[in-house]
């Protein structure tokens, strides 16, 4: 079985497939020529010897392979068959040529591209003659109307035309002064809104720094008030803060009594320094002055001068110092200064009691203060209300363990005075200030709890 070589030379211009060619289309005559050029339709005015012209136009689809010698430029063609194969060539493009130029397509075609042109073409065609029939029933109606507008009827429409015209001139115009009016009224209004704006920014800025300033002051109020909390609430602690409880802490250690932590006496089991006595009996001084002052209490004949561990009485009637501390041991046979300034001390504390009984009758020590104006020998004493013994201040003629439970009497009527004293301030603060927690006006004990 031998293989036909066969020669494709076009191909379709739509899907570029290629074509094999019938062989009638190798040789077309001048007749066949002439009536693929004529036109479809039957126009009188157009000329059919005057196509005749195209039939000379050759436009092939593609070119013949050249074949270049680099130096001669000569062409090589074959031997064999090339004027018949030329011949076949213009004759089939000048068929596809001429076909293309009359049609809104390129050719040629191949069967299937031919398929869907015809049915392309057809449905045109139906379009076409649909849009005939209506053009042509249109005709026929306007054909029918005889009424023809009268020429006294146009030339009133005319004038109304005319006048309609007119009147939108003089609406133009006055639009138009319209519009140059609110263009100078846009430009005044942009120049309030520059105006405007800027005046806006310069707000801005002095709002931003009053805002500025504001959170500053707001700052330091938040502090002030934090600060003003603070010392409230160290004012309020302060107010509800007795000063004589704090100043001065009367208790008892065992059968001494106690002021601030300084024992005040001596027994033979306990020898206490006298620095220390001393230092308590400065206490004591201190104490009994402070509530004198509170009470503007002035005594009579005597001074109580708290002057530390050498505090001391003054009597005004012999302008002498009577010392309220002790240099040496307990003896018996003892100066009597000491004793003289302790039995003093016990008269100051008797007219400081009877000074707060005028303000308070209710008022009384827990230990009674026996006092002998015409026998000074005999006073000097604190009587014990549980079993009516009395104790004397002195310590000439008296034992040690006597002398130390006078003492611990005596600070305990102090601690009553310290205690009626701060109950009164308390409440005077009450009635003037702030509320505050007035201490208890009952009477303090000395054997509730041990000592600090």
């Amino acid at each position: 079985m031998t293989d036909t070589k066969i020669s494709v030379n076009f191909a379709c211009q739509r899907c570029l497939h290629p074509l094999n060619l019938d062989e009638s289309f190798n040789y077309l005559g001048e007749h066949t020529l002439a009536s693929l050029i004529l036109p479809i339709h039957s126009n009188p005015d157009i000329d059919i010897e005057s196509q005749a012209s195209s039939l000379d136009l050759f436009v092939p689809p593609f070119r013949l392979t050249e074949y270049e010698n680099g130096a001669s430029g000569f062409m090589l063609i074959s031997d064999g068959g090339t004027e018949s194969l030329n011949h076949q060539m213009r004759v089939r493009a000048n068929l596809f040529d001429t076909l293309s130029s009359y049609s809104n397509f390129d050719h040629p075609l191949c069967d299937e591209c031919t398929d869907t042109l015809l049915e392309l073409l057809e449905h045109q065609l139906k379009v076409t003659e649909s849009d005939w029939v209506d053009y042509k029933e249109y005709l026929k109606k306007l054909e029918n109307e005889t009424n023809e507008p009268s020429i006294e009827a146009l030339e009133r429409e005319l004038e109304d035309y005319r006048n309609e015209e007119q009147r939108l001139l003089n609406e133009l115009e006055a639009l138009q002064s319209e519009v140059k009016a609110t263009t100078e009224a846009l430009e005044e209004q942009k120049l309030e809104q520059k105006r405007l704006k800027e005046e806006e920014e310069k707000y801005w800025r002095e709002y931003t720094k009053h805002r500025r300033y504001v959170m500053l002051t707001e700052d330091d109020y938040k502090s002030l008030e934090c600060q003003l909390h603070y010392a409230q609430q160290q004012l309020d602690k302060l107010k509800k803060t007795n000063v004589f409880n704090a100043t001065f802490h009367i208790w008892h250690s065992g059968h001494f009594g106690t002021i601030n932590n300084f024992r005040l006496g001596r027994l033979p089991s306990a020898p206490v320094d006298w620095s220390e006595i001393n230092a308590a009996w400065g206490q004591t001084a201190l104490l009994l002055n402070a509530l004198a002052r509170k009470m503007n209490l002035t005594f009579e004949k005597y001074k109580v001068v708290p002057y530390g561990n050498h505090s001391y009485i003054y009597v005004y009637a012999d302008h002498r110092e009577l010392p309220l501390f002790g240099v040496g041991g307990f003896r018996y046979m003892w100066s009597t200064k000491f004793d003289d300034a302790m039995n003093a001390f016990l008269d100051c504390l008797q007219q400081f009691k009877e000074e707060v009984e005028k303000e308070d009758p209710g008022f009384c020590l827990p230990y009674k203060i026996r006092m002998d104006k015409n026998n000074p020998e005999k006073s000097g004493k604190i009587e014990d209300s549980a079993n009516g013994n009395c104790y004397f201040i002195k310590i000439q003629f008296n034992s040690e363990e006597q002398w130390t439970k006078a003492l611990k009497f005596l600070l305990t009527n102090l601690k009553w005075g310290l205690a009626w004293v701060s109950s009164q301030f308390d409440s005077i603060e009450d009635e003037s200030g702030p509320q505050q927690i007035a201490p208890t006006t009952s009477a303090p004990t000395t054997t509730s709890t041990p000592n600090r």
